[in-house]
């Protein structure tokens, strides 16, 4: 990134400066900007890299993206790149512009959120190929390219507590829900899931349910409890419902025993996460492709769990659950 383009960027950064702070006043803490030093492991210095070389990273503040962020920064660091972290960025439209805008360089973006979010396509793709191929080609226009995706995949599911497993059957898919009794067929959503065009309702229709009415696939209006987003988890792990709505990669699903069923109908959206670069930034410093190319195959859905879970139920930094991972799996060293 150009001298010029950081100049540009410093309005940017004092907002969302200023939205941090009121977050935190309502009791969410940004995260530190700190990241320790990274050295090679199989992410090697480029050679020959300018001393000037400089790149600016970008994430959402959530603990997913605040770990995704993370990672990006050590990779690049590693690589002897000069890193300005803008991780921590409230909100999903003001990471975009500053992607959109060519004043950040790179970012973790999910292939659903670009496509049904930015790019404002009613359906999403459930074949997560297909769905990245149509991403890329669209963004391509501007001046941005997505690098291959990663496994994991961020996307609604539902999930049942492991111990009720066997009382229900030994459901492993959405499809088994419409074999069970109707007083089995209980559910916990967010209210926002409840109304959206590819929610609950849409959802229960692919799997030939339908909420109210009468059949064989009816689910009684009692049978739905409506709940602010994250009591879902702790409502479906102490048996308020046998379903509840939950995102793939979230900590909770391991640190509650809960089990995901299987969409086997493909009724979601793909949201796959891949490394989003700035096309500019990405001719002037081809190396750092492969850079990312290394990492992604090892996001899967059991590693974001698993580093979602250190931050959200451990209390870590997000940085440092992200820096010993990389250490772990040899990206750097210490």
């Amino acid at each position: 990134m150009t001298r010029t383009k950081r100049t540009r960027r410093v309005a940017a950064t004092l907002v969302a400066g200023a939205a941090a702070l009121a977050l935190t006043g309502c009791g969410l803490q940004p995260a530190t900007s700190f990241v320790p030093a990274a050295e090679p492991g199989t992410i090697k210095r480029i050679a020959d890299l300018p001393e000037d070389a400089h790149i600016t990273v970008t994430a959402k503040n959530f603990t997913e993206q605040l770990v995704l962020g993370k990672i990006a920064v050590l990779a690049a660091k590693a690589a002897g790149f000069d890193v300005t972290d803008e991780t921590n960025v409230p909100g999903s439209v003001a990471v975009r512009q500053l992607m959109t805008g060519h004043d950040a360089d790179m970012t973790y973006e999910y292939t659903g959120t670009a496509w049904l979010t930015y790019m404002g396509h009613k359906e999403g793709i459930p074949d997560k190929q297909e769905q990245y191929q149509a991403v890329r080609k669209e963004d391509a226009g501007n001046g941005l390219t997505w690098l291959p995706p990663a496994p994991m995949n961020n996307t609604y599911a539902f999930a049942v507590r492991k111990e009720a497993v066997e009382d229900l059957g030994g459901i492993t898919k959405l499809s088994d829900i419409a074999k069970l009794p109707a007083e089995d067929r209980t559910f916990c959503v967010e209210s926002e899931f409840n109304s959206r065009a590819d929610g609950f309702k849409p959802m229960l229709a692919k799997y030939g349910m339908q909420l109210g009415g009468s059949g064989d696939g009816a689910i009684p209006k009692g049978n739905v409890d409506i709940l602010d987003t994250g009591t879902v988890y702790t409502a479906t792990d102490r048996g308020t419902c046998n379903f509840g709505e939950v995102f793939t990669t979230d900590g909770r699903i391991k640190s509650l025993g809960l089990q995901v069923l299987e969409d086997d109908e493909g009724f979601f959206p793909a949201y796959n996460v891949a490394p989003v670069l700035d096309s500019a930034t990405l001719k002037r410093y081809p190396q750092l492709e492969g850079i990312y190319d290394q990492i992604s195959p090892k996001l899967t859905d059991a590693v974001l769990q698993e580093l979602n879970r250190q931050v959200d139920v451990e209390g870590r930094e997000p940085v440092d659950a992200a820096y010993d991972w990389m250490v772990k799996e040899g990206f750097i060293t210490k």
